[in-house]
Parts: C-alpha cells; sequence; structure tokens
C-alpha cells in the first residue's frame, strides 16, 4: 500500500494542478528560509528550496510522500520574483516585452518514512513578443497577477503576451512539472492510472 501524499505548499496554483492527477492529497504550509546563497544559480536554488519545503513537513508527516516545489523566473541572467504591486508589474512585462525570460521550477519528492528524496529542476522558456504600455496596463487591468512570478497567469490571459512557449511540460509555467512528479510518484509506487 502506498504512502499518503501530502503538497508542501499553500499555492491554489500548485493544489489545482496536483488535483488535475485526480490523487487525494493533503496540503500543508511549508517552512523554508527562501534566502538564496551568494552565487547560487537559480536551477540549484529551486532544488535546494523545492528540497528543503518538502524535509520540513516530515515531522508532522511521519510516513508520507511530501511534494516541494519552488519557481523562480529569470531574465537577463537576474530573478525575478512576485511583483506584490502593479508599478512591479509593470516593470516587468515591460523588461521581459520582447525577450525569453527563463523559468525554473524546483520538485522535490521525499519519502519521510525512508528517507529518499527524488529533486530536480525543470526550466521552460517563456519567449514575448513586444508588447506596447497600454497592451500591458490592458493585462494587468485585467487579471491582477501581482502573485505571480513574472507577472503573469499563463493558464489565462497571459497567453496573449507570447510569441512562443517551449519546454518539456507546460504545467511547469503554472508551478508543477506534472510529467516529472508522475514519473516520481511511479518510483514510489503511485500510480493515478492503476488506482
Amino acid at each position: 500500500m502506498s504512502l499518503p501524499l501530502v503538497l508542501a505548499s499553500t499555492s491554489p496554483y500548485r493544489r489545482a494542478l496536483l488535483e488535475k492527477t485526480g490523487l487525494l492529497f493533503t496540503a500543508a504550509a511549508p517552512s523554508a528560509d527562501e534566502t538564496p546563497h551568494p552565487a547560487e544559480h537559480a536551477g540549484a536554488l529551486v532544488q535546494r528550496l523545492a528540497a528543503a519545503k518538502a524535509q520540513s513537513l516530515a515531522g508532522a508527516y511521519p510516513r508520507h510522500l511530501i511534494i516541494g516545489s519552488d519557481q523562480v523566473c529569470v531574465l537577463e541572467g537576474e530573478i525575478t520574483g512576485k511583483p506584490h504591486t502593479l508599478d512591479k508589474a509593470f516593470a516587468q512585462l515591460r523588461k521581459a516585452s520582447g525577450r525569453c525570460v527563463t523559468f525554473y521550477t524546483g520538485l522535490a519528492l521525499y519519502n519521510s518514512e525512508t528517507g529518499a528524496l527524488q529533486c530536480c529542476c525543470e526550466p521552460f522558456d517563456v519567449h514575448f513578443r513586444a508588447l506596447t504600455d497600454e497592451e500591458i496596463h490592458g493585462y494587468l487591468a485585467r487579471e491582477q497577477p501581482l502573485d505571480c512570478a513574472g507577472s503573469f497567469k499563463s493558464e489565462a490571459l497571459g497567453i496573449s503576451l507570447f510569441d512562443r512557449l517551449s519546454g518539456r511540460d507546460p504545467n511547469t509555467l503554472v508551478g508543477m512539472p506534472l510529467i516529472t512528479l508522475l514519473e516520481m510518484l511511479r518510483a514510489e509506487r503511485v500510480n493515478p492510472l492503476l488506482g
């Protein structure tokens, strides 16, 4: 019998992604210091944080499979966080206009019973088309993506900002690579297709 699942996140986006699998899970808030280490590459940062988030819940969930995830957006070598204000969101989208932004999503699956940890980083490239200031203002007024890295929601009207997308799994852009997660879960004998 497989261990119960825990999502180490309170993100409604990650919760909705995991619900797509049909697997039952509990969501819980993780505890992790998200401060980047000096000269830490974005890929290493998100893997470290995904693992830390998953492992932070091991005490409360000692016989579980705990899923951790973290994501950063990188433009011209600089990590871009959630904007939290309209002014910052406008500045982020204006800077991204006509450029490629890479999202690095860290994913970890921690078996708190055995201590086994699977961890990876999935990159995903978003190529923005050239945007006018009016388009940026119009987009921000409609979606208010202030809690989203990169200042857009790809699963909604944000798609209108792009020229093209490139990556293994479009779910990665929303916050969690489901293809990879399902591979990790199968390694722990959890398969939504087999009940």
